[in-house]
């Protein structure tokens, strides 16, 4: 009788995330592709942040209670409740400028149409997914553009040490210089990672409180710097709230 080992889930697949870097540089709203890349390249980084997460007191209470962000940030009675100038009516403002939604980015991260795994690393995946439009209010990277991905994605990687961000945010800046010849993109994306190491850790942050907090407040708390070189590629943008 044969036996079929299925795959290592936490094991990198660089074929995978190679096919679809290609992609993604070539259409950089194929979403789907990022998270090809995650899925290939971050599995390591699972049980490590985990770790970390159960040896605090706080992580510990997060992980018991494993609450769905995307399901908590779907709910229109919890949109509106934000009041004027905190975290959470900045999100909001994102989602309505942006159309987006953590419902659709659940939906597009499904990549084989699984129902809900009720696994601890699962989870923290799913975590990671639901707080990264979140993470573009806080630090101010707009989402319509490839910068501010290229940049967000490189402060995750600070964050977080999955490789697949490191992956993407390389990648887009090598394009960005092959095709302008300027070093800004470069700059610009090396300051999100230099930021990501200086902030606290956000994967331990209770979101639903966070939510609530005064926007300028919750960046000096979390020590999320001002994106100067960010910023000097587009001098029009107004980074605190």
């Amino acid at each position: 009788m044969t036996t079929t080992i299925a795959p290592d889930p936490y094991k990198r697949d660089f074929s995978t995330a190679f096919g679809a870097i290609r992609k993604l540089l070539a259409n950089g709203h194929d979403t789907t592709q990022v998270f090809l890349i995650m899925r290939a390249l971050n599995g390591p980084s699972l049980p490590k942040n985990f770790a970390r997460l159960l040896s605090t007191p706080e992580g510990r209470r997060l992980v018991y209670l494993r609450t769905e962000l995307a399901e908590r940030l779907s709910d229109p009675a919890c949109i509106v409740s934000f009041a004027p100038g905190t975290v959470g009516a900045v999100y909001r403002a994102f989602l309505e400028k942006t159309g987006y939604s953590a419902a659709e980015l659940a939906r597009i991260s499904n990549l084989d149409g699984e129902p809900l795994v009720e696994d601890a690393y699962a989870w923290l995946r799913r975590r990671t997914r639901d707080i990264h439009d979140i993470w573009h209010v806080l630090t101010g990277y707009r989402a319509d553009e490839s910068l501010g991905e290229a940049a967000l994605v490189a402060f995750s990687y600070a964050q977080t040490g999955g490789l697949g961000w490191a992956f993407i945010a390389v990648s887009a800046a090598l394009k960005s210089l092959r095709v302008s010849g300027s070093l800004a993109f470069a700059r610009a994306v090396l300051e999100g990672y230099r930021l990501g190491r200086r902030a606290r850790w956000l994967l331990a942050e209770d979101y639903e409180t966070l939510l609530h907090e005064p926007i300028d407040a919750a960046r000096a708390r979390l020590g999320i710097a001002e994106p100067t070189r960010y910023l000097a590629c587009h001098p029009a943008e107004e980074w605190h709230a």
